[in-house]
């Protein structure tokens, strides 16, 4: 006979699969026109930029201004992210340094395995996959990465470079995440959840047009980027991959459901998040820092390329547990 549980798993992942399509072929479709011509590096530059500074946080904006603090500050949440993302982080750099790379090369591939592609391809589907209720632990877990691993890789790259930890450091950090316009519209929309503020129709309704062009112009210009990465020597590229939408998403579960006992569906939208693909924003660190670069941006294109088959059986299999 059958098992009906194997058959009810097998059903979700090909539904959940179906339901990835779109977006994967909107990166797809991002890809096409970069290869053929259609849509060059500066075009694919100037989409990303309107993407990061306007369409991506007027969506924040109206995910965060329409929850409660309690729904996007809870700390065992928070706490059990960052401990499986951390265990992750600790155990990727120590492989790298003993693989003979430089503490910086360690770090920046420790970076590569725990932050995912959560701004663009995590916003745009978790809530489509899993539902509307997912949006404040998304919000909780960009938030890690945004106002944790974030400073954490430039403490640990300057740091190393001077020798020490400065007040320049810090201030220069912080004033950072005060232009990250992600940060600015999330803490933005919070406080204004925070005073119970009204939106305003008129508010919501542009919040809405202009949010609604992040989802299809993220995953565009997600594609049009992976079509200018160089795919010379993948096999370390492929071990980040597997790092990020493997053991990440592993690691935390470990942490959700066995440590900190999170509830089925907290944890299930936890586990999705840590099964998003290598983030460009890791790309973009260290070619700022000089570190060379090449291996993430052909682990982006990997672990972009794979993740749909990867985040389909992830949520898929999840699906029968809340």
């Amino acid at each position: 006979m059958h098992n009906p549980a194997v058959i009810y798993v097998g059903h979700s992942m090909l539904t959940i699969f179906l339901n990835t399509l779109p977006f994967f072929s909107l990166i797809g479709l991002g890809y096409g026109a970069a290869r053929t011509g259609l849509f060059s590096r500066d075009a694919t530059a100037a989409l990303t930029k309107f993407v990061f500074y306007f369409a991506l946080s007027a969506m924040l904006f109206k995910f965060a201004s329409n929850l409660s603090l309690n729904e996007a500050l809870e700390s065992r949440f928070m706490l059990a992210y960052l401990a499986g993302g951390l265990s992750l982080y600790i155990l990727s750099g120590l492989i790298a340094h003993f693989r003979g790379e430089s503490f910086e090369q360690s770090v920046i591939e420790a970076q590569c395995s725990v932050i995912g592609n959560m701004g663009w391809m995590g916003l745009a589907m978790i809530p489509v996959l899993l539902g509307q209720q997912a949006i404040g632990y998304v919000i909780m877990v960009l938030i890690i990465d945004l106002v944790f691993f974030g400073p954490l890789i430039v403490i640990l790259i300057v740091g190393h470079r001077e020798g020490k930890l400065s007040l320049r450091l810090f201030t220069t950090i912080g004033q950072g995440l005060l232009k990250n316009p992600m940060v600015l519209s999330i803490c933005s929309g919070l406080a204004w959840a925070g005073l119970k503020l009204p939106v305003p129709d008129l508010l919501n309704q542009f919040m809405t047009i202009l949010g609604g062009a992040s989802t299809p112009g993220a995953l565009f210009a997600i594609g049009a980027s992976m079509a200018f990465a160089s795919s010379n020597r993948p096999a370390i590229p492929a071990m980040l991959s597997v790092n990020k939408l493997v053991l990440h998403p592993i690691l935390v579960a470990i942490a959700a459901l066995f440590i900190f006992q999170l509830d089925p569906f907290a944890s299930a939208v936890m586990i999705t998040c840590a099964s998003m693909p290598v983030a460009g924003n890791v790309y973009m660190i260290a070619t700022h820092y000089g570190i060379k670069s090449e291996r993430i941006s052909v682990a982006i294109l990997i672990s972009t390329a794979v993740s749909i088959l990867t985040i389909s059986g992830i949520v898929g299999a999840l699906a029968s547990t809340y």
